[in-house]
């Protein structure tokens, strides 16, 4: 049975990122990094703030040099950390938000 082990590497400038994410896993092969960059193009809105400052906010991202998505997801006070979130394409954004105006919020 294999087990892995994660390690993480942020490195930040202003409002952009590149996080390498190396995953170890023993072989024989070793270990292969994959680095992820990310840009916040725009910052839309913070839905919510926790008791220990972190943000959730809904913010255009630039992920790997693409094409800017919809992003939700928690940042830290100073934001150089984020929690897990969910990334939309236009078209899901336009899905969620027709499914959102028919509803009595």
């Amino acid at each position: 049975m294999c087990r892995a082990a994660n390690a993480l590497l942020i490195t930040f400038f202003s409002s952009y990122f590149i996080i390498y994410y190396k995953d170890v896993i023993p072989s024989e092969v070793g270990t292969m990094p994959v680095e992820f960059k990310y840009e916040v193009v725009e910052r839309i809105a913070v839905l919510s703030e926790s008791s220990k400052g972190w943000t959730k906010e809904l913010n255009l991202i630039k992920w790997n040099d693409r094409d800017p998505k919809y992003d939700i997801r928690e940042w830290s006070p100073d934001g150089e950390k984020m929690g897990k979130g969910i990334t939309l394409s236009d078209e899901e954004v336009a899905i969620l938000k027709s499914a959102l105006e028919g509803r009595d919020i």
